[in-house]
């Protein structure tokens, strides 16, 4: 019996043809969709930029708060780590919708560094307060791009990564916000 079923799995496995199998691999990746082939072109430009920017403004938030030290260590620790998980839970759902709509994503940090448009901060010391306004700065400008993409998708009628952009600019707008008053003077 388990002979029998060694055979039939050989000749299973003998049955693809390897020309057909190349030429499966090799078509592109065309997920159907009722978007135009423009639309899907200007959604997912869109969207892979917004992607690279966010994985950019990721990193960077998770590195100033490995790095930021000073009297308000815990509160600016803490503040960066949920900011940081906030910004790394858009990334699935920004490559999915890429995807859903026909297009291709981001394939590799290469690819994510020639595409962001988030400068990058190697310092190897930045004082608290330059790494919050950096920040802030930096999710003010997301919260603008977040805007052109809706504009974008909203004009190819894709109602999905609408609803979707528009939870991402509020939760933009918040970090901005938290950011701003966390570097205000005392008085």
């Amino acid at each position: 019996m388990a002979t029998k079923a060694k055979s039939k799995s050989k000749s299973a496995s003998k049955s693809i043809n390897p020309t057909a199998a190349r030429q499966l691999r090799d078509l592109p990746l065309r997920t159907p969709s009722d978007l135009s082939r423009e639309a899907t072109r200007d959604i997912s430009a869109a969207l892979n930029g917004l992607l690279a920017d966010v994985f950019a403004l990721y990193l960077k938030t998770k590195n100033f708060h490995w790095h930021v030290s000073g009297p308000h260590f815990r509160d600016y620790h803490l503040m960066l780590d949920e900011q940081g998980d906030q910004l790394f839970a858009m990334t699935d759902p920004l490559a999915e919708r890429v995807r859903k709509v026909g297009g291709t994503t981001l394939r590799s940090i290469g690819h994510i560094a020639r595409t962001q448009r988030v400068l990058d901060n190697d310092a190897d010391y930045v004082d608290p307060m330059d790494m919050l306004a950096e920040l802030a700065d930096d999710n003010k400008n997301l919260a603008a791009r977040l805007r052109e993409a809706h504009g974008v998708t909203e004009e190819a009628e894709d109602i999905a990564s609408c609803s979707l952009i528009e939870n991402w600019i509020d939760e933009t707008e918040r970090r901005t916000w938290f950011l701003f008053e966390a570097t205000r003077p005392n008085r």
